[in-house]
Order: structure tokens, then C-alpha cells, then sequence
């Protein structure tokens, strides 16, 4: 469950933030998460409920926002959104296409006080 140590780094990241711009909480935390980063979101919650105690998080909302595949077709040049797990463009029905976003996690961002 590597869901752990990724809240560890994240909330490691959000104390950071709130000492850089002296806050002394963070109400909120927005994350993108791609469907193909191979986090699981539920598991991501409940990494984050077990873990925000007694850090500058412990009241803070958690947003995770999932991030479908989005695609370039490098032969029609059309930007498509899957639906599916089937890599072709939808336009041309091509397979030489590039992974535009879909495949990483990312702190979207941070409210504090």
C-alpha cells in the first residue's frame, strides 16, 4: 500500500508550505490524481484521515479530483479524452498517440490560515 508513503511525502509538503507562508493551518488540500498513477483513491483518504493527526492538516479537507487519460494523435493531431482503457484515437482510430495527462499525481493546491 504505497498510498502511505505518498500522504507522508504530501503532508510533509503542506507543513512546508504552511511554515514558508506562516500559516498556522491548512483548511484545505486539492489533489489530481490520473487514473493511470496507480494511487487509489479511496485508499489515499483513508492514508490521509489515518495521518493528518497532529500535523498542521488535522482539520483539513481533502479533495482528490481523478484525472481521465487525455491523449494527443500524433497521425491526425486531434486531443481526445478516453473513456475507456483503449488506447487509439477516437477521430482516426490510430495507436500512435502520446499520454498528455492521466498518469501522475500532483498537489493542486493548499488553503491555510
Amino acid at each position: 500500500m504505497h498510498e502511505y508513503s505518498i500522504v507522508q511525502s504530501l503532508l510533509e509538503s503542506c507543513e512546508e508550505h504552511a511554515r514558508a507562508n506562516d500559516a498556522k493551518k491548512v483548511t484545505k488540500v486539492v489533489v489530481k490524481i490520473g487514473v493511470l498513477s496507480g494511487v487509489e483513491p479511496d485508499l489515499l483518504q483513508t492514508a490521509f484521515d489515518t495521518f493528518k493527526e497532529q500535523t498542521v492538516c488535522h482539520n483539513a479537507q481533502f479533495l482528490i479530483n481523478v484525472q481521465k487519460i487525455e491523449i494527443l494523435c500524433l497521425d491526425c493531431d486531434t486531443k481526445s479524452t478516453l473513456e475507456k482503457h483503449e488506447f487509439s484515437c477516437p477521430k482516426c482510430q490510430s495507436v500512435n498517440i502520446k499520454v498528455t495527462d492521466g498518469e501522475d499525481m500532483f498537489l493542486m493546491s493548499l488553503e491555510m490560515e
